[in-house]
């Protein structure tokens, strides 16, 4: 029998990871329509501690803010000043110290918008206060961790929209998995990973998404998630904080272009987790970071349904990631979807200033 990538098992190589996933994809041979659930949120909530004007649980008064706005999350996971655990010898039970810092950065005002919705000239906003937050934070912590977790589904229980900084004197797991494995590569290849990578998606088009002069967004060929995605720069940018105007305009259109196809998909405010991957700060300001490439990272939970999942347990939590829509399928899927019609406007669309 011949092998067909679209209907037969098979794993994939997550070279950023060093692991492997496995595709099922003939558990979704049939044909389907995904269900949708239209969603809408109200302006402003006088309730909600993220929207301006309301005293937040711990009694302070979010001011009247008219843009974007940061502050430092009541209940940080982090704190830069907590004392450190003693020294062990023992291989078998290690501890270390943990420092840093965790922010709140809310993207506007108002409750009822999205990134898909946002003017460009807003968005821009939202990344100028992110590169502004790592560069500040950047210069005592080694990884600043900027995401967003969106929607009830992924634990997010407030609607503002908002994401999260976390700062921290040591590298996490996940970045520092990958610096090894980008290092590894540049060493062998003489080149960095993911630029590589981004010229032969650009020439498969395949899993390609969307794309501009500066940016481009895949499906990732290793992808976990049924509708994950990653955003890559067409040249070789090291941390957020490299990019010139040009590059953060261009991002923000595809940011907004992206969100509104994930919203448009199933017809409801489109949950996820999100988060930037870029060159360690800190301690590692002055070393040679050439292996490193600044992309961004979407996981959508959704897999058939505004309120159909994918869960990652038993065989992804005890073996490896599994997925069953190949990742070719669900970028035609995405590409396929409308990235400048939102559903929230039906008779009009929203300014684009």
């Amino acid at each position: 029998m011949e092998f067909r990538p679209t209907e037969h098992q098979h794993q994939r190589w997550n070279p950023l990871r060093g692991e492997w996933i496995l595709v099922s994809p003939h558990r979704l041979q049939r044909p389907w329509s995904g269900a949708q659930e239209e969603t809408a949120l109200p302006v402003a909530d006088p309730n909600n501690p993220l929207c301006p004007g309301v005293t937040r649980p711990n009694g302070i008064r979010t001011p009247d803010y008219e843009s974007t706005y940061v502050f430092t999350n009541d209940f940080p996971a982090l704190h830069p000043d907590a004392p450190e655990p003693p020294a062990s010898k023992d291989p078998l039970f290690q501890m270390a110290p943990a420092k840093g810092t965790c922010r709140v950065i809310c993207y506007s005002p108002r409750t009822d918008v999205t990134m898909g919705i946002m003017a460009v000239q807003d968005i821009v906003k939202i990344i100028e206060m992110w590169i502004q937050e790592l560069l500040d934070l950047g210069k005592r912590f080694d990884w600043v961790q900027i995401f967003e977790n969106r929607g009830e589904i992924m634990g997010c229980s407030n609607p503002h929209p908002h994401g999260q900084i976390w700062a921290s004197s040591f590298i996490p797991n996940e970045p520092r998995i990958k610096d090894l494995k980008q290092r590894e590569y540049f060493e062998e290849h003489k080149t960095p990973m993911l630029l590589d990578y981004v010229k032969k998606e650009l020439e498969f088009k395949e899993r390609v998404v969307l794309s501009n002069n500066e940016w481009v967004v895949v499906v990732p060929y290793w992808a976990a998630w049924p509708y994950e995605t990653m955003v890559l720069p067409r040249t070789h940018i090291r941390r957020m904080s490299d990019m010139n105007h040009d590059q953060k305009v261009a991002l923000a259109h595809i940011l907004r272009q992206l969100l509104t196809k994930y919203d448009n998909l199933f017809k409801t405010i489109f949950p996820f987790s999100m988060g930037w991957h870029g060159a360690p700060t800190g301690s590692n300001l002055d070393k040679n970071v050439d292996h490193w490439v600044f992309h961004g990272l979407y996981y959508p939970p959704l897999l058939r349904s505004a309120t159909v999942k994918k869960f990652m347990v038993g065989y992804e939590m005890l073996c490896q990631g599994q997925r069953d829509v190949t990742p070719e399928t669900a970028a035609s899927t995405l590409r396929n979807v409308s990235a400048t019609d939102h559903y929230m406007f039906k008779d009009s669309k929203p300014a684009d200033k």
